[in-house]
C-alpha cells in the first residue's frame, strides 16, 4: 500500500505540474498589455515571451527526467539495496542514516547539476541576464554544499538520535529544537551566511541616502540596516527584500536596482520592504512555517518505525532514516496544502506592502513605475494562468499590482 501511495503521489504531482505549465502557455497572448504601452516594443515583447517557453519547456524535461529516474530507483529496489549495503558497512544506526542521506543528497545534486550549469551558462546567457563565471558558479555550488552538508547534517543527526531515543515525545523535542534553529538560522544569515555569497555595503552619501533617511525617520525605521548588493555579479536582474530580526535585520537593493531607477522610485519600493517588516509580514509567515513543522513531526511520529512501511519497500528491518524519507514523500500533499496557504499569504502581504508605500511615501506611482520597470527587465510573464499564480506565485500578477496602486493613486 505504501509503495503505491508513493508512486501516485509523484504522478499526480508530475501532471499536475505540467498541466498548470501548459495552461500558463495557452494563456499567453502576443498583445501588449495597456499598462505596458511605451514600456515594451513587439521585439522584446515577444523575447519575453521565448524567455517563458523556454524555461516552461526546460523546467518540463527536468522535471520529466527526475521523475524517471525516481521511478527506476524505486522499482529497482534502490532503498533496499542501499540500505543492506550500509548495514554491512556500518553499525551506528545514527552514522548509517547520515550515511544514507549523504548519498541519496550526493546523487540528486550530481543529477541536478547538469540542468542548473545549462540554465545559468546557455538560457541565462542566451537572453542576456547572466553575469555569472565559471568560477562564481563553482564557488556558489562549494559553498552550498558545504553549508547543506553542515547545518543539513546537524539538523537530521538531532532528528535521528530523537527519534531513536526519546520515545513518544520525540516530535515534541525536534519541533521545539527545530523551531529554536530555524529562528537562530533566519537571525543569523542576513550577517554570517548570505556575505558568503555576495558582498554587503551600507547605503552610501548622496541624495537617495538623504531621501531613505528622511523616509525612514519619518516611519521610525533604524536605517543602520539598509544595504546596497552586488547582484550584477551574476545577473541583470534586479530586485529588493527585507531579511532578519531585531539589530540583525537587513533591507538590501541590488546593484542592479540601483543603477536602473530615480530616486523616488527607489524609495518606493523601500518603503515597500519597510511596510513588510511594519505589518509584522515576516513573523507572520514564520509562525506559520513554525506550526506547519510541529504537525508534519506528529503525523511523522504516527508512522515512525512502521513495519508494513518498511515491508512494502523491501527493507529488512524498518529505520528511523527509511520513515523520514518515506515519510517525506507521503507527506507532500498535505505540504502541498500548507505551501498554499503560505502562497496566498505571501500574495496577501504584497498587497498590503504595496498600500503601506503608498500611504506612507504618497508617492503610488513611482512604486507603479519600479515594478513595470522591473518587469520589463526580468521579461517577467505579464499574463500568468490563474492557475499558475494559485499553485506558485509568491507575488501578484505585476498588472494586478499596477491597478490596485493606481486605484490608491486615485484615492490619495
Amino acid at each position: 500500500m505504501w509503495f503505491t501511495i508513493v508512486i501516485a503521489i509523484l504522478l499526480f504531482d508530475f501532471f499536475l505540474s505540467t498541466l498548470v505549465d501548459a495552461l500558463n502557455l495557452k494563456n499567453l497572448s502576443h498583445n501588449i498589455p495597456k499598462e505596458f504601452d511605451g514600456y515594451y516594443d513587439e521585439d522584446k515583447y515577444k523575447k519575453s515571451q521565448d524567455y517563458l517557453k523556454t524555461n516552461t519547456g526546460f523546467s518540463m524535461k527536468q522535471s520529466a527526467f527526475m521523475l524517471l529516474i525516481t521511478l527506476i530507483f524505486l522499482f529497482a529496489d534502490g532503498f533496499a539495496l542501499l540500505d543492506n549495503y550500509l548495514r554491512a558497512q556500518i553499525d551506528s544506526d545514527l552514522w548509517r542514516g547520515l550515511s544514507f542521506f549523504a548519498v541519496l543528497g550526493g546523487a540528486v545534486w550530481l543529477i541536478g547539476l547538469p540542468f542548473q550549469i545549462y540554465h545559468t551558462f546557455v538560457i541565462e546567457e542566451k537572453f542576456g541576464f547572466n553575469k555569472t563565471d565559471v568560477k562564481t558558479f563553482v564557488k556558489d555550488q562549494v559553498l552550498a554544499l558545504i553549508l547543506g552538508s553542515v547545518i543539513g547534517g546537524l539538523i537530521l543527526a538531532m532528528i535521528l538520535w530523537f527519534f531513536a531515543s526519546m520515545g513518544e515525545w520525540a516530535w515534541l523535542y525536534c519541533w521545539i529544537a527545530l523551531t529554536i534553529i530555524q529562528i537562530f538560522l533566519v537571525s543569523l544569515a542576513p550577517v554570517v551566511i548570505m556575505p558568503l555569497f555576495n558582498k554587503f555595503e551600507p547605503l552610501k552619501d548622496g541624495e537617495l541616502k538623504k531621501e531613505i533617511e528622511d523616509y525612514a525617520k519619518s516611519q521610525n525605521f533604524d536605517l543602520s540596516g539598509v544595504f546596497t548588493m552586488d547582484g550584477s555579479k551574476r545577473s541583470t536582474k534586479a530586485n529588493a527584500y527585507f531579511t532578519g530580526f531585531g539589530k540583525l535585520r537587513r533591507v538590501v537593493l541590488f546593484d542592479t536596482l540601483v543603477n536602473k531607477h530615480s530616486t523616488s522610485e527607489l524609495v518606493a519600493v523601500l518603503a515597500h520592504e519597510i511596510g513588510h517588516f511594519k505589518l509584522k509580514h515576516i513573523h507572520k509567515q514564520l509562525f506559520v512555517g513554525i506550526m506547519s513543522s510541529g504537525i508534519m513531526f506528529y503525523l511523522l511520529s504516527l508512522v515512525m518505525n512502521n513495519q508494513a512501511m518498511a515491508a512494502d519497500f523491501h527493507l529488512s528491518e524498518p529505520s528511523v532514516y527509511m520513515s523520514l524519507i518515506i515519510f517525506g514523500m507521503i507527506y507532500s500533499p498535505i505540504s502541498s496544502l500548507v505551501s498554499l496557504l503560505s502562497l496566498h499569504m505571501s500574495r496577501k502581504y504584497e498587497f498590503e506592502a504595496d498600500q503601506f508605500a503608498a500611504d506612507t511615501y504618497n508617492k503610488p506611482l513611482d512604486l507603479a513605475e519600479a515594478l513595470k520597470k522591473l518587469s520589463v527587465d526580468s521579461l517577467a510573464n505579464l499574463n500568468p494562468h490563474p492557475w499558475k499564480v494559485f499553485f506558485e506565485y509568491t507575488h501578484p500578477p505585476v498588472i494586478q499590482r499596477i491597478h490596485r496602486i493606481q486605484e490608491l493613486a486615485a484615492k490619495n
